[in-house]
C-alpha cells in the first residue's frame, strides 16, 4: 500500500516519536526526585536537607554526663531514643513567603473605544461655590505627653490603657499554674541532672532558631507541669522538651518552626507522630491551660521600674536563664524569681538602694522575702563564672555574646 519511501520516513517518524516520548517520561520522572521539602530520593545529586542539627550534641560539650557505656552518643544518651551527632548548622525555621507582585492587585484598565470618544458629551462648566468667611474657633490649650510622637505612633499594641489590669491579673494568677516544687522525687527514671541537660540544650535551640524569651520560659514552665502529673521513661526526656517549645512557639511566634524541624534536630530519635502523640498527650493532661504568666511577663515591667540600662537588664536575664537550669527555683513564683534577679543585679552594680520601696510596692515582693532566693542566684552566677559555663554551656555562650552586652565574662 506504501512506497518504500514513505516506509522509510514512516520509519523515522516512529522512532523520533519514541525518542521524544521516552524523554518526557525522564524529565517527568527527575521532577519528582524531590517530592518534598524533608524527604529525598536519590537522583545523583547531593542531599541538602534544611533543618538544623544542634552542636550542643558533640560529646565533647555534654562529656561527664549520662550513663551510656558508647563514648559517641553524647549526654542524650539516656533521655533519647537515639545517639545524636554533630551538625553545626541551621535552617531557616519557615521559607520565606513570596510576595504577590504590586501590578497583580491593580484592577484591569478600561478600554477606549474610537465610538465611546465620538460619543461623550462635555458637562456644562461647574459654577464656583460661594466663599465663605472662616469661623475664628475658641484656643484649646494643647495637652502635652510624656511620650515622644514616634512611641506613641508606632507602639500600637502596647495597651497602656489596660497595662496595670494585666499585670495585677498576672500577679494574681502566677501561683495557680506552678508545678510541683518536689516533682522529681515523684519520678523513678529521671534525674535533676537529666533536666539541667534537656534545658541547657532547649536553651540552645531557641538561641539557634532566634526565638522569643517568652516561647523559652513557657516550654519550660509546660515541660515541669507536664512532669509533675506523668512519669516517663528517660528515653522520652528528649521527646517531652520538643514538644514543649512546639507548643509554646505555636502561641509566641509569628512564624515558628514547622514539625519536620522538630523532628530532625533530634536526629530523627522520634518520628512526626511520636511528637503528634506526646502533643496530645501533653494538652490533655494540662486541660488546654496553655498561657500562663512566666517570668518574661514580669521582666519588661519590673526592670522598667528598676531604671534598668541595656547592660544591668542583660545581667538579669542572664540570671533568669541559669535559674532555669536549677529545680531549686520551682518553688518561687515567676514574679518572685524576677524580683530577686533585679535585686542581685542592683547588688552588683552598688546601687546605693539595692531595694526601694517603690520596688516593693511594683514587685508585690519585700527584701526580706527574696533574700534566700538572691543567695542561690548569687550561688549558680559564682559557679559558673568560675566554670565558664562547666559542662552546659548554652547559657554562659549566649550571655557572652556582644549582643547580650558580654555580661557572662564581665568583671563585677
Amino acid at each position: 500500500m506504501f512506497s518504500q519511501a514513505d516506509i522509510g520516513s514512516r520509519g523515522v517518524q516512529t522512532r523520533r516519536g519514541s525518542f521524544q516520548q521516552t524523554s518526557e517520561i525522564a524529565v517527568k520522572r527527575g521532577s519528582r526526585a524531590y517530592n518534598n521539602e524533608n524527604s529525598y530520593v536519590s537522583t545523583g545529586r547531593p542531599e541538602t536537607k534544611r533543618s538544623p542539627r544542634l552542636s550542643a550534641f558533640s560529646t565533647a560539650t555534654n562529656k561527664g554526663y549520662g550513663t551510656s557505656t558508647t563514648a559517641s552518643r553524647g549526654a542524650f544518651a539516656d533521655i533519647t531514643n537515639r545517639g545524636v551527632t554533630q551538625i553545626d548548622r541551621f535552617k531557616p525555621s519557615k521559607p520565606l513567603q513570596q510576595q504577590m507582585p504590586a501590578h497583580s492587585m491593580q484592577p484591569p484598565a478600561p478600554v477606549v473605544t474610537r465610538e465611546a470618544v465620538a460619543t461623550q458629551v462635555e458637562p456644562p462648566p461647574v459654577k464656583p461655590a460661594p466663599v465663605e468667611e472662616p469661623v475664628q474657633k475658641p484656643e484649646v490649650a494643647e495637652v502635652k505627653t510624656t511620650e515622644s510622637p514616634a512611641v506613641a505612633s508606632t507602639d500600637l499594641q502596647s495597651v497602656r490603657e489596660y497595662k496595670g489590669d494585666i499585670l495585677e491579673r498576672f500577679f494574681s494568677t502566677e501561683s495557680l499554674t506552678l508545678p510541683r516544687a518536689d516533682y522529681m522525687n515523684l519520678q523513678n527514671d529521671i534525674t535533676p541532672k537529666m533536666r539541667m541537660i534537656l534545658m541547657d540544650w532547649l536553651i540552645e535551640v531557641h538561641m539557634k532558631y532566634r526565638l522569643r524569651p517568652e516561647t523559652l520560659h513557657l516550654t519550660v514552665n509546660l515541660v515541669d507541669r507536664y512532669l509533675s502529673h506523668k512519669q516517663i521513661n528517660r528515653k522520652k526526656l528528649q521527646l517531652v522538651g520538643v514538644v514543649a517549645m512546639f507548643v509554646a512557639s505555636k502561641f509566641e511566634e509569628i512564624a515558628p518552626p514547622e514539625l519536620g524541624d522538630w523532628v530532625y534536630i533530634t536526629d530523627n530519635a522520634y518520628t512526626k507522630d511520636d511528637v503528634l502523640l506526646m502533643e496530645v498527650s501533653m494538652l490533655q493532661t494540662l486541660s488546654f491551660n496553655i498561657v500562663v504568666p512566666t517570668a518574661a511577663h514580669f521582666f519588661d515591667v519590673l526592670a522598667a521600674a528598676n531604671s534598668c540600662d541595656e547592660v544591668q537588664k542583660s545581667v538579669a536575664q542572664y540570671l533568669l536563664e541559669l535559674a532555669l537550669l536549677d529545680t531549686r527555683m520551682l518553688q518561687y513564683t515567676p514574679s518572685h524569681v524576677v524580683s530577686a534577679a533585679l535585686l542581685l543585679s542592683n547588688e552588683l552594680f552598688k546601687r546605693s538602694a539595692v531595694w526601694p520601696e517603690g520596688m516593693s510596692q511594683q514587685a508585690h515582693h519585700a527584701e526580706p522575702s527574696l533574700r534566700q532566693c538572691v543567695e542561690e542566684l548569687r550561688q549558680l552566677w559564682l559557679a559558673d563564672r568560675a566554670g565558664s559555663g562547666g559542662q552546659l554551656q548554652a547559657v554562659h555562650k549566649k550571655f557572652s555574646r556582644p549582643e547580650n552586652n558580654t555580661v557572662a565574662t564581665m568583671s563585677l
